[in-house]
């Protein structure tokens, strides 16, 4: 099982399926497709069945039940798409058999240390993979991809095993927030979900952001600098003075566990315009709405001070704290935590300082816990999984399929 899901991860890692959040498609990069249509041709050799790939890159499938038993039908998901933080093309995954603890030699120089990165002693005499400097290395979520598919193989080779019915999905467009909006819930047709997109051994997950985007813009007047008095208005220096407004100590660098942020993404402009990108992020909901109101006070400030059309401020909510949808049904993390538990894996009950398909999911009628994949340092150069952590999480797959059929 360890061979076949660090076979599968290194496969898909090679396919470039980074995500554009500029598009305005579904997916929003066509090359999603190399990735799915793989997928759709390895879930047939499988002996999946009721294999469907839409237009907008929804892959769905079906492990058929092999029990009498009433069970509610499960399913499990994960992600193609690769972030656009980082480059997702020409991946090339290194394998370190049996390491050793100490620094990974990566391409142009680059080092990753456990000095820097002290989660890499937790791996001490494992398998892993990494980058080789130069991407990311997509584990996040190809890791997931891989214990699914490889979790599905074994329960076909292993029909003793017995379950209810079992739905797959894979699905594009998660790192750019957009990977539940095109989702037929109907079709897929699963009672509980769980998405394997989490991170070191362990991780269970029924607590998310609420989360927006913002995207402001500030609009000024280019006039000769030698001759601007009066009349220059540099868009630059306002959306400055819009940054330098927001809570200085509300920013990812600063904030752990519960604490939520205010990040700016992207910044980019001239003296007529300047454009500037947010994430908004809290578990909390009306903190939330205070981070959200606090922006558009900014804006109010500014246009009282420079003009109407100086600054806009548009923001849109992503998704939100799926805890609300899941505690209703909180047998499902139950479940979760107990296969861990069976496997002797401490569970690690944590809310996402992240987004997941399963906040949106949640909302949308399919309450979607989160479950470990393996990834750390994900989304960067520094990314790595390892291969014994990859190969748990596709037991926990086979224990809760199992836990489900057990107690009905």
């Amino acid at each position: 099982m360890k061979e076949q899901v660090i076979e599968r991860l290194v496969r898909y890692a090679k396919v470039d399926t980074t995500s554009n959040p500029e598009s305005t498609t579904t997916p929003s990069t066509q090359k999603q497709f190399d990735l799915l249509n793989l997928l759709k041709e390895e879930l047939e050799t499988i002996g999946l069945s009721e294999i469907s790939l839409d237009e907008n890159g929804y892959l769905f499938a079906t492990l058929p039940a092999n029990t009498d038993k009433q069970v509610p039908t499960l399913g499990f998901l994960a992600h193609v798409d690769t972030s656009p933080d980082f480059s997702g093309t020409n991946v090339n995954p290194q394998r370190i058999d049996n390491y050793d603890g100490g620094d990974i030699q990566l391409l142009n120089g680059l080092v990753m240390s456990p000095n820097y990165f002290p989660n890499l002693k937790n791996y001490v005499g494992q398998t892993l993979i990494t980058t080789d400097g130069n991407t990311l290395l997509g584990a996040d979520d190809k890791a997931g991809i891989a214990e699914i598919m490889t979790a599905m193989q074994y329960l076909v080779e292993h029909p003793e095993i017995k379950h209810g019915k079992i739905r797959v999905a894979f699905t594009p467009d998660e790192e750019i927030g957009r990977g539940p909006h095109k989702f037929d819930v109907e079709k897929f047709g699963a009672d509980f979900a769980y998405t394997l997109d989490g991170g070191p051994l362990g991780e269970l997950q029924y607590e998310s952001f609420n989360a927006a985007g913002a995207k402001v813009t500030t609009r000024g007047t280019s006039v000769h600098p030698g001759s601007a008095k009066d009349k220059m208005v540099n868009a630059i220096t306002l959306a400055i003075q819009f940054q330098n407004e927001m809570p200085k100590n509300e920013v990812p660098e600063k904030t752990e566990g519960y604490e939520g942020f205010i990040h700016l993404m992207n910044f980019n402009g001239h003296i007529e315009e300047a454009k500037l990108s947010y994430i908004i992020r809290d578990h909390d909901r009306e903190k939330f709405e205070a981070k959200k109101a606090h922006m558009l006070a900014v804006e109010k400030k500014l246009k009282e001070a420079y003009g109407e059309d100086a600054i806009t401020v548009v923001i849109k909510d992503q998704y939100y704290n799926m805890r609300e949808k899941i505690e209703p049904v909180f047998e499902i993390v139950e479940i979760a935590k107990k296969a861990m538990e069976n496997l002797n894996i401490t569970p690690v009950i944590e809310p996402v300082r992240g987004g997941t398909d399963g906040s949106q999911l949640s909302y949308m009628g399919l309450p979607t816990p989160n479950i470990f994949a393996g990834g750390e340092n994900m989304h960067g150069k520094f990314e790595y999984v390892s291969a014994e952590t990859m190969e748990q999480a596709t037991k926990v797959i086979l224990e809760i399929v199992q836990l489900f059929e057990a107690q009905n």
